[in-house]
């Protein structure tokens, strides 16, 4: 049997980018004279891509709604600048995307990260040689949990049986709204319980994926 198409999520799925995240908002309030917000504030914001986060800093923050495009502009300025300087892989992903490459899994990866950042943190960490595809948040006109970004890494990988892994609300809506399994890792940025979230397996550690997505029935 043909091994399964994967296609990972980045932020809270394969890596722990929060740190950097919180860093690059806390710069942007900095130039408009703000304090930081906490590292959970920041975390909370994360998942529907850097223009939505920044919408939610704004008005947690009580800043002026028309300063949302030059802020966005702003944070990904800042974040650019030094986007893997605090983000980590996760425990154990480096040893089990080698395992599941070496056993002829295709592996893409689906993101609202712009593009461009997505790839200098994938060079930055190691973790580009696994992903020769790779949506970003602003590869398509629209961004997850729609599910066309999902479709098009399913496609560019060839169009086979695939499963999605993914750490949110995001990930599991934009599995469900492609009709594909979801594979959910439950120590990443969701705000909601487990049991709250529909998922066909779910894995706390990543040695625990493999074992995890034998168990999905994909004929």
């Amino acid at each position: 049997m043909t091994p399964a198409q994967l296609v990972f999520d980045l932020d809270g799925t394969l890596i722990d980018s929060a740190p950097d995240i919180h860093a690059a908002v806390a710069r942007m309030l900095a130039g408009e004279g703000l304090p930081p917000l906490d590292l959970a504030t920041v975390t909370s914001f994360i998942g529907n891509g850097l223009p939505k986060l920044v919408e939610r800093v704004i008005l947690h923050s009580g800043l002026d709604m028309r300063t949302h495009p030059r802020l966005t502009r702003a944070t990904l300025e800042q974040y650019n600048a030094a986007p893997a300087a605090l983000t980590r892989p996760y425990p154990g992903v480096v040893a089990v995307l080698t395992a599941l490459q070496e056993a002829g899994h295709p592996m893409a990866l689906c993101t609202n990260k712009p593009e461009a950042p997505a790839r200098a943190v994938l060079r930055d960490l190691g973790l580009a040689p696994f992903f020769p595809v790779v949506i970003g948040g602003d590869s398509l006109p629209v961004t997850k949990p729609d599910p066309a970004p999902l479709h098009a890494c399913i496609a560019a990988l060839g169009g086979g049986p695939t499963i999605y892994i993914g750490d949110s609300e995001v990930d599991a809506a934009t599995a469900q709204a492609a009709r594909v399994p979801f594979a959910l890792f439950t120590e990443g940025y969701r705000k909601t319980p487990v049991a709250d979230l529909p998922h066909a397996v779910r894995f706390t550690e990543f040695h625990a994926l493999p074992a995890a997505l034998a168990q999905i029935s994909l004929s």
